[in-house]
């Protein structure tokens, strides 16, 4: 997959039906390059949701996380900031700062870039829930704090604060 440089040597080539796509934390998240598929060197998701879709506060010990927003809007806390950001936008939240976001529009679609990859993917597919197609259905009230809180640290993530709300 990659050379000791860290560049990818072996192409990866995947379609829809290939790739894993789990609901998470009331969201949909399809697993579009899984850092297994990249050598470790990044991790690339696909989030859609309704409003009020979004994280606890939390921080990545050992990677850093770029949201593309596609459609719709996200608040983005991060560290002092709080910013609005829209269909376009980008915002590029670096390694051991806490951070979150949540879904402002009635939908959104957005794309996560981890660099580099192996703590967040895994994260989402342990706790998500299988989707298989269709309309996704209630995934329930999702893991309690405490057992988030647990599996994230597992995965390199701290979860220091509270959900964001819309």
């Amino acid at each position: 997959m990659t050379s000791p440089s860290g560049a990818i040597t072996t192409p990866v080539l995947t379609d829809a039906d290939t790739q894993d796509a789990v609901l998470f934390l009331r969201g949909l998240v399809h697993l579009r390059a899984r850092a297994a598929d990249t050598g470790g060197t990044f991790a690339l998701l696909e989030h859609s949701g309704e409003r009020g879709y979004m994280s606890p506060l939390h921080l990545h010990e050992s990677d850093e996380e770029t949201f593309l927003v596609l459609d719709g809007t996200l608040r983005v806390e991060v560290g002092d900031e709080v910013r609005s950001v829209g269909a376009g936008g980008l915002a590029l939240l670096p390694r051991g700062l806490a951070h979150g976001f949540v879904v402002t529009s009635p939908t959104a679609r957005f794309l996560t870039l981890h660099t580099p990859g192996g703590g967040f993917d895994a994260f989402v597919a342990d706790i998500g829930v299988p989707f298989t197609g269709g309309q996704p259905s209630d995934p329930g009230p999702g893991p309690d704090p405490a057992e988030l809180t647990r599996l994230a640290a597992a995965h390199g993530i701290r979860i220091v604060g509270p959900p964001l709300q819309p």
